[in-house]
């Protein structure tokens, strides 16, 4: 967990506010990343990003830049495809500086621009800035698992991975939407695109903003297709090759990593392919409550128990 944030607006405001206002919006964000922040400033654009170091620990710092600083992104998430995208773009001639995922969007935005989502399997959310063409690229991955939040302060343009950054800016309000509170009442949580607060708005999961001076466009690049055909053969074979192909992906990684166990369906499949891919015990986790109706533990440790995990 990572995270990013910052500001685009056509006129520059003073080099020293704007740093300011910059370094304020991202330390709000430390608790999503305590291994170091970055940021990078032109006359158009600010970008913070505090960082959660996974991959590439020494190379990945962020904002990171292609190799003549005509883009920039800053990230949260994981790309879990990207080796397999490194070597198609550098059979392409794009030359990569760090062995981060980070760097890999860089390159695959300069190769096939925002049509690049199209080819990106994974958890992220990312501002993007074209230097050249003074665009800005918001993006959110197909189910929303990370978040992104965006609104306008004086015609400028403001996000974040959560709306305290926002709230940073200067001159931004602090107004109750009383649709969203009605939201939050009766569903438990206020549904994308709308937020607690008025004028702030979530990105929606599978959505791309793209913003120059003369336009805003927020618009859907991916979506469910329930009219395919089925592939032919075994159901429940193909569904357990894609879930190993999709945990393998996800076992990448430059420190050690393992999986919540809470003894249903999804993490105990997660974790028994898990445990048939790795050489070494799964090292699990769980919470227990004393409210029976609420403790999953007795089926966490018997899963814990059929795999040989670590459990904590």
């Amino acid at each position: 967990m990572c995270g990013i944030a910052g500001f685009f607006e056509r006129e520059g405001r003073p080099t020293a506010e704007r740093a300011a206002v910059l370094h304020a919006m991202t330390r709000t964000l430390v608790h999503r990343g305590p291994d170091g922040e970055g940021y990078h400033e032109d006359s158009s654009i600010a970008l913070g990003h505090r960082r959660l170091g996974i991959i590439d620990l020494e190379g990945g710092a962020q904002p990171l830049a292609n190799e003549d600083g005509t883009v920039w992104i800053a990230f949260n998430g994981e790309i879990y495809n990207y080796r397999d995208l490194t070597d198609l773009l550098t059979t392409r001639g794009h030359v990569f500086r760090t062995r981060s995922d980070t760097e890999v969007i860089v390159h695959a935005y300069e190769e096939w621009g925002v049509e690049c989502l199209e080819r990106l399997r994974g958890m992220f959310a990312f501002a993007l800035w074209d230097a050249p063409r003074r665009r800005l690229v918001l993006a959110r991955d197909r189910l929303g698992k990370k978040p992104l939040y965006y609104g306008t302060c004086g015609g400028t343009l403001v996000f974040g991975s959560e709306l305290k950054a926002l709230l940073r800016y200067p001159g931004a309000q602090r107004e109750i939407d009383p649709f969203a509170l009605s939201d939050y009442v009766s569903l438990g949580y206020v549904p994308a695109p709308r937020t607690i607060l008025r004028g702030f708005q979530k990105l929606p999961a599978a959505h791309i903003l793209v913003a120059d001076p003369n336009q805003l466009i927020v618009r859907p690049y991916w979506d469910i297709d329930f009219d395919r055909e089925p592939p032919p053969g075994d159901p429940v074979e193909h569904v357990r090759e894609l879930l190993r192909e999709a945990v393998l992906l996800r076992l990448r990684s430059d420190v050690p990593l393992g999986a919540f166990l809470s003894g249903g369906l999804d993490s105990s499949a997660v974790v028994g392919t898990m445990a048939r891919l790795l050489p070494h015990p799964v090292t699990t986790a769980s919470i227990g409550f004393d409210e029976a109706e609420f403790n999953e533990l007795p089926w966490v440790r018997e899963v814990s128990r059929l795999f040989g995990t670590a459990h904590h």
